[in-house]
This record gives C-alpha cells, sequence and structure tokens, in this order.
C-alpha cells in the first residue's frame, strides 16, 4: 500500500488537493474509506472526494482478471481492471464487453458505478443489464455480494450510484461472442438537426450501433447538420485476414492558449468534419469506431488549463418533436460553441435506480469554460427540466442541486431511501455528491 499528495483531477480539469492511497488489496484500502476511483476519466468532480474529507482508495493496482468461461462469456473481475487490459485479452479471442464508453481508459469499477452505455445503448443497454453480481465493502464495513437476487436494493442503487453506496471491489458481467475483430461501418450526412432525427431514428431501426457528430456552431438552416456514423461487427468474410495494427499513439504536449478554442475556429474545424470525404461503407478498426479521442493521449489539454465540461442530457421521445432543435439553440443564443458534439439513440431504461439513459435521445457537448459556462449550463438544464429530460453524472461539474432534484423527482427520493438504509451517517461521499446537496 502507498499513499501520495496529490492535485485529483477529473478529465475535464476540476480538481482538488486530496491523498490517494494505491494497493492490491482493495478489502484493506477501503476499510474507512470515503471514496473510491479508477482511472479518473469522469469529467467532473464525481470521483473527487469531498473537502472535508481529502483522501480517496485509487483501484487500479487490484485488476486482476479472476475468472472467465469461455462457455458462457461469464467473466469475474476486481474492479481497477481497465477496459483497456480486457480488450486486450478478450478480443483476440473473440469476445468483447457487452458495452462500451467512448474510451477504453476507465475500470470496471467505474463503467459499473457510472452505467456506462455506447453505440449500441438501443440494442444492448447500458453496462448494467449484463452485470451479474457485485461484491461490495459498505459503509458499516462489511463486505457482501449483491445481485438482482441477492440484496438487491443495493444493487439496483450501485448501478449508476456513483460509488456513494459502497466501494465496488468485485465485478461479475457476461461478455459477447463478436465474429471478427472488424466493424462494419456506413456514414450518413444529415442536412440539419431535424433531418439527423429522422436519420438517427432510422438507423436505430436497421444497425446495432448508431451514433453522429453534429454541428451545434452553425446557426440558421445549417443548426444541427451531422454525420451519422453506423455499423455492427464484420462478419468474417467481410474482415481482413490481418488484426488491426496497433498504431502508435501521440500525447498532446501542452495546454492550448485559449485562442485555439475560438468560436472563429470551431466553427471552421466543424465546417471541415462535415465536408470531410466520408466514405459510405468501409470496415474500420473498432479502436477507430468506439475510441477515435484515445488516438491522442491527454486530448484534453486542448482546451488549455481552465479546463471544459461536459454536457450530457437524456431528451425523451415524449418531449415530441423539436426537442433537440430547443437545446441546440441554447447555445447558439449564447454563443457557447461546443467543439465536439455527440449525439446518440436510446431505448431502453436501465437496471439501476439512477441509471441514465432511457427511450429518446443523448446529446453531449464539451464546452470550454468560460466567464459565462455556468450562466450555460443552468439554461441547458432549465431546458431539459421543461423537456422531462435528465443529466448524466459521469460527465457533470456545474449542475445545482435544485436542477438535479427536479430532473430525478422520485427516482432520486427511492435512491435517497435505500441509501440511508446502507449508509445513514453519509461516510460515503463524494466532491459530487456534496455539491449536489446527495
Amino acid at each position: 500500500m502507498a499513499g501520495k499528495a496529490a492535485r485529483l483531477a477529473g478529465w475535464g480539469g476540476h480538481s482538488v488537493a486530496a491523498h490517494e492511497t494505491l494497493g492490491e488489496d482493495l478489502r484493506a484500502l477501503t476499510d474507512g474509506a470515503v471514496i473510491s476511483r479508477g482511472l479518473g476519466r469522469s469529467y467532473g468532480d464525481s470521483s473527487l472526494p469531498p473537502a472535508d474529507r481529502p483522501e480517496a482508495v485509487n483501484t487500479t493496482r487490484a485488476d486482476r482478471l479472476l475468472g472467465f468461461d469461455p462457455a458462457t462469456g461469464r467473466l469475474r473481475a476486481e474492479a481497477g481492471l481497465s477496459l483497456l487490459e480486457m480488450n486486450r485479452l478478450l478480443l483476440p479471442r473473440g469476445w468483447f464487453t457487452p458495452v462500451t464508453p467512448g474510451t477504453q481508459f476507465v475500470t470496471l469499477g467505474g463503467m459499473v458505478a457510472a452505467d456506462v452505455h455506447g453505440k449500441n445503448q438501443h440494442v444492448a443497454g447500458n453496462i448494467g443489464h449484463h452485470v451479474t453480481r457485485l461484491e461490495m465493502r459498505v459503509a458499516d464495513g462489511r463486505v457482501l455480494w449483491c445481485s438482482p437476487d441477492e440484496n438487491e436494493d443495493l444493487f439496483r442503487a450501485t448501478i449508476g450510484g456513483m460509488g456513494l453506496t459502497g466501494h465496488i471491489l468485485q465485478v461479475e458481467l457476461t461478455m459477447v461472442r463478436i465474429p471478427s475483430r472488424w466493424i462494419w461501418q456506413v456514414t450518413e450526412r444529415a442536412v440539419d438537426i431535424d433531418a439527423f432525427e429522422a436519420t438517427l431514428a432510422r438507423a436505430a431501426r436497421e444497425w446495432p450501433m448508431t451514433m453522429g457528430w453534429i454541428d451545434c456552431v452553425s446557426g440558421g438552416d445549417a443548426l444541427g447538420r451531422g454525420v451519422l456514423i453506423a455499423g455492427r461487427w464484420a462478419e468474417p468474410h467481410e474482415a481482413p485476414a490481418h488484426p488491426p495494427r496497433t498504431l502508435p499513439r501521440p500525447r498532446l504536449p501542452i495546454d492550448f492558449p485559449r485562442w485555439v478554442l475560438s468560436p472563429v475556429t470551431m466553427r471552421v474545424f466543424n465546417e471541415l468534419i462535415y465536408r470531410k470525404p466520408w466514405s459510405a461503407q468501409a470496415v474500420v478498426d473498432p479502436k477507430s469506431f468506439f475510441y477515435p479521442l484515445d488516438a491522442i493521449r491527454d486530448w484534453n489539454r486542448m482546451y488549455g488549463k481552465p479546463g471544459f465540461t461536459q454536457w450530457q442530457g437524456l431528451i425523451p421521445r415524449a418531449a415530441g418533436k423539436g426537442a433537440a432543435r430547443r437545446i441546440l439553440e441554447v447555445l447558439s443564443r449564447r454563443g457557447a460553441a461546443s467543439f465536439l458534439t455527440v449525439i446518440k439513440d436510446c431505448d431502453r431504461d436501465g437496471v439501476g435506480v439512477l441509471s441514465f439513459p432511457g427511450k429518446g435521445i443523448t446529446i453531449a457537448l464539451d464546452i470550454p469554460m468560460r466567464d459565462n459556462t455556468q450562466a450555460v449550463i443552468d439554461e441547458l438544464n432549465e431546458t431539459l427540466i421543461d423537456l422531462g429530460g435528465r443529466i448524466y453524472l459521469a460527465k457533470d461539474s456545474l449542475t445545482r442541486p435544485e436542477h438535479f432534484r427536479a430532473m430525478e423527482g422520485p427516482r432520486l427520493d427511492e435512491f435517497e431511501r435505500i441509501r440511508r438504509r446502507w449508509d445513514p451517517h453519509r461516510r460515503l461521499r463524494s466532491a459530487q455528491s456534496e455539491r449536489l446537496g446527495l
């Protein structure tokens, strides 16, 4: 076991001065600890400790694969095992995680705590749909297992519960068999956000994996134009005979100055992406399909020292036509350009009490930290509340407690009831939970 004083940070740049403890024995490390964290890829403050207990357990040395059954795809591993290592071990053997977020640099425990989703949410749901059991240390010090059949309320509150119900020690989940190590990908342009929504809905009926990049910088008739990307695992006869190559990953060496991501440069970037000669169909490496930003190490430094916040909201289908346009119009009116805006289709409610996705679409915005960023987030959240939607806690760093409670309503009431049962003294906390009044 080793401890060190450090400045712990979320991926967006939000940071706290805290003491981080690392080691291979999570049972020992988590005894009395206030929060666990993995590779620090949550964008805001969800994996950072509260100000009055500036200490966190880092799980990344507890990364053993404890068992895998090739007959069923059942995997059991310590919470610190990274998705990168899972892919390295199992992808060549024809197995893949049932759900993947947009980066490989996350731990299995972090994936469960955030109940991550991906391009196949409308088909496969979230990672929580595939988790069969969790070993946890709860607030009173006990180590126990929970599942849909054992300590069921703890299981549901932990999936998507952002580490507030206990320390995840081990995860058991079911992997999926894949026909090849390649992706069959198709792309299609859409001229504005209304056309994009229609294109995305059609693609979701035809393809197991869909997402899109949209332009929220260009206004008027071009607002929300973009490129839809859809795909499926390539069949053996469609795939190249050789495996995908491992390419070098250059590192962004410096924090960019603020002018690099000015509205002018973002407008140029969005224009280039839209005009790029996209291949209508191609067989591509799964890394480029699932994890395009992983190709550059420390890509978050492009936002400079102030960092950035990501806002990701679920817009329910019940909100009706034009709801997504209302979100983008907030950005346009505020002059708050998003360097990278991603849209996905969702169709499954999560098994977790506070799981993020549901039936609708999600829009994720990367917004540089500026003087008006808090006001932008406030208006986005107020618009989302009016639409009946909610935010993704794994990305959030600026939402106000009253906005969060207005979004979550009865779901938050249920989460707090379960949390009081397992942690009546609120021993497990984070900087995010303190900010949101949880």
